[in-house]
């Protein structure tokens, strides 16, 4: 980890796993081992000792901001002479592809649902469809900030923080590998909303006439961004293409069933190639950049064991 600050002006404070593992020594978690293996992602060695000594802390202190802002609306509320109704909790999950940022949102999901009504989208729904990325010759950058459509993800996050009923987010597949038609997700003011995404923490940006668009992330309670070295994050994503060949790519409607029967070297010959010319530079261009504006930071290291959490001070 390396920040631009010295230790004395820095505005965070990072504690280490015995740190947030002492935390958790009161706690109870209700979490099943089944219950886990589902929330899993593919390559990511979670069990339930890393859910107990890291995640559960974090829940707790995520349920620490949702409380103290569910107060300060009706304290707000009450100044003002309104009668407003509490608008969802949004929280941001950002970092790379195969860092484990699904592992995480899945798991704060279904932690934080003990008590409360969660809802989870990703951002991979808001991408372009094919057909359009292709005609403006972006499907080489799918996945970078200009393949999506920020406006419509922006009127998405913007309708559910203004307290509408009922907003719907696109679906994309990872088996077709595009956005599903007519197919959509309806989200029905929860208590949190996730929104899990790789740029979700991009930051504003100038829009038409030079005037400054909103970010996406104006509009979060509260984010993480999980962290890690990228020659681990590399060798995590070639690891995830390895076992898609032999799972996910078999099917008959896989966009990438093309890679299912070719030799192993020639496969993962294909992988390091995808990182390097378009993974590894969307990490490093607009993916890592955005990490110092999380809430919360999750550095893992190369057996994803977590090693520190770093936490923006209030």
């Amino acid at each position: 980890m390396t920040n631009r600050t010295s230790p004395v002006t820095q505005p965070w404070v990072t504690l280490t796993r015995d740190h947030w593992a002492r935390l958790a020594k009161q706690r109870k978690l209700n979490l099943s081992a089944e219950t886990l293996a589902g929330l899993r992602a593919l390559g990511d060695p979670l069990d339930v000792t890393r859910v107990q000594q890291v995640y559960l802390p974090l829940t707790e202190l995520i349920n620490v901001y949702i409380d103290n802002t569910s107060a300060l609306s009706a304290q707000s509320n009450s100044y003002l002479g309104l009668s407003e109704r509490p608008t969802p909790f949004i929280i941001g999950i950002a970092g790379s592809v195969a860092v484990g940022k699904s592992t995480v949102a899945r798991l704060l999901r279904e932690l934080l649902s003990v008590n409360r009504r969660v809802d989870l989208i990703t951002t991979d729904g808001f991408l372009y469809p094919n057909a359009v990325l292709e005609a403006r010759g972006l499907m080489e950058r799918k996945g970078f900030p200009e393949s999506y459509d920020v406006h419509a993800l922006l009127d998405f996050v913007i309708a559910v923080k203004s307290g509408v009923n009922e907003v719907s987010s696109p679906v994309y597949s990872h088996v077709t590998y595009d956005i599903v038609p007519g197919e959509t997700i309806t989200i029905s003011h929860p208590d949190v909303l996730i929104i899990e995404g790789l740029n979700v923490l991009q930051p504003a940006r100038v829009g038409t006439g030079g005037i400054m668009d909103p970010a996406v992330s104006d509009f979060f309670d509260f984010s993480v961004y999980v962290d890690a070295p990228e020659a681990a994050i590399k060798q995590w994503f070639l690891n995830r293409f390895r076992e898609l060949r032999r799972t996910a790519f078999n099917d008959p409607t896989s966009y990438f069933r093309q890679f299912a029967h070719i030799g192993d070297d020639e496969a993962i010959a294909l992988a390091v190639e995808f990182w390097d010319r378009i993974n590894g530079p969307n990490l490093a261009l607009n993916i890592q950049p955005t990490r110092d504006r999380a809430t919360v930071v999750i550095g893992k290291d190369a057996d994803h064991e977590i090693e520190w959490i770093q936490i923006r001070k209030i």
